[in-house]
């Protein structure tokens, strides 16, 4: 029987290509620029293989609800900016840029693209996870010698084409990995991005391989010292333990998980200054709190007053920082943080509030109502291939938790790609996972 009405084989062959893509972005994000170059040749690419696609009078590369969805999703986090752009400290400066982060949404459907088929979606689901895989083999063989072989391998290649280091920071106070000290973001990369490797093990190996990635990943993540990090971590391990192992045996992992976490206290020192600030802000004032928390309820307070000042569309996206002194509730004080302002309110809803206003906030809500009627009405099938991604946006964007700037390039691309795996793998062509 002839196969050439089947999705894989009536579609151009180049959107096979499109989990190598994902991954070669994710794979390079301690490089900054050539994550970006990927980013922007991969959207390039894609508007390519559209518009090639329409001319030949083939199917679609990706589903119309997919598509529509990962629109959506895409202009419910750019409009907010392009609106905020107005009211900027260089208003033309910020259209610019809102106008050039257009350039997202072609790679946003290129990766819906890339779990649109359960042939593209085990690539590419199994490839992020082999990527935290690795990156925490890396971070591991950082803390015991002290160098990151991946990043160093960058490193290097990065002198040996620019003639100059990725970094300029000798090291840092936890451990970095793959993206070197310059960008102390291991722990919650990896937390996010964990769903991934967790199910891609649970699949392979069953409920031992989930505990042996669960248990290496959870180390990192402690070695990486971030608090937040740790939250999402926790959140990541209850939502999909408890489908793999049940209740009473995830009792017994988060028990060794604190086991763990005792045991880095007293032979750790970064998790052990972790540890003694939270102590300290659990049993301290409100100057203790502001301190354990590296200024977080300074940054908040600075962050209430922009929302006074700009309530409707906010001072503009990566303005904060610009912003601060004029709001700095202790001015003239040494900061927790050193020296300098704030660069973001390390909270998602106040940072949409602040940066973006009420405007920014209305649309991400119409932009989450959207993603939960998907998951709403959808099916188990559907439900189940979608949920590494499901819960790695989720606990990305979980709102009672610190975040990173996710308007910054960094944060906000892995933001939006886990937003189109999320769209692309719940709404496939596919009637089955």
């Amino acid at each position: 029987m002839s196969t050439t009405n089947s999705p894989e084989n009536s579609d151009p062959t180049g959107w096979r290509w499109a989990p190598i893509w994902v991954l070669a972005y994710v794979a390079m994000l301690p490089a900054t620029g050539i994550a970006e170059a990927i980013l922007s040749l991969g959207a390039l690419t894609t508007i390519g293989l559209m518009a090639w696609a329409r001319f030949r009078g083939t199917s679609r590369l990706l589903s119309s609800p997919a598509w529509a969805l990962t629109t959506a999703l895409f202009f419910a986090y750019w409009l907010p900016e392009l609106i905020s752009s107005i009211d900027a400290v260089e208003p033309g400066q910020a259209i610019r840029k809102s106008l050039l982060g257009l350039r997202y949404l072609p790679f946003l459907w290129l990766a819906a693209i890339a779990v649109a088929t359960p042939r593209a979606r085990r690539i590419t689901f199994g490839g992020l996870g082999v990527i935290v895989g690795l990156w925490c083999i890396d971070a591991l063989i950082q803390q015991l010698t002290g160098h990151s072989p991946w990043f160093s391998a960058l490193d290097a290649a990065k002198q040996a084409i620019q003639h100059r280091p990725m970094c300029s920071i000798a090291s840092a106070d936890r451990i970095t990995g793959p993206l070197g000290p310059c960008n102390p973001k291991l722990g919650i990369v990896l937390a996010s991005l964990s769903p991934f490797a967790l199910y891609g093990a649970k699949r392979l190996w069953g409920q031992i391989g989930w505990l042996l990635i669960a248990m290496l990943v959870g180390v990192v993540i402690v070695l990486a010292g971030s608090r937040a990090s740790w939250i999402s971590y926790a959140l990541v391990l209850l939502v999909s333990g408890w489908t793999v192992l049940g209740w009473k045996r995830l009792l017994g992992v988060f028990g060794a998980g604190a086991l763990v976490l005792i045991v880095a206290t007293f032979t750790v020192p970064q998790v052990h200054d972790r540890i003694e600030r939270t102590r300290m802000a659990m049993a301290g004032d409100q100057s203790d709190v502001d301190e354990a928390s590296a200024g977080r309820l300074r940054i908040w307070g600075a962050a209430v007053c922009m929302i006074r000042q700009h309530p409707v569309n906010g001072v503009g996206t990566r303005d904060f920082r610009e912003s601060f002194p004029a709001c700095d509730p202790e001015p003239g004080v040494r900061a927790a943080w050193g020296d300098g302002p704030a660069l973001h309110a390390h909270q998602l809803i106040l940072e949409i509030l602040s940066e973006t206003g009420i405007i920014g906030l209305i649309l991400w809500l119409a932009g989450a109502a959207l993603g939960w009627r998907a998951w709403r009405f959808a099916s188990v099938d559907d439900r189940a291939r979608a949920r590494p991604a499901m819960l790695a946006l989720g606990v990305t964007l979980f709102p009672f938790n610190t975040h990173l700037a996710v308007y910054s390039a960094f944060w906000g691309g892995i933001t939006l790609l886990l937003a189109a795996l999320y769209a692309g793998s719940l709404l496939s062509r596919e009637t089955g996972s």
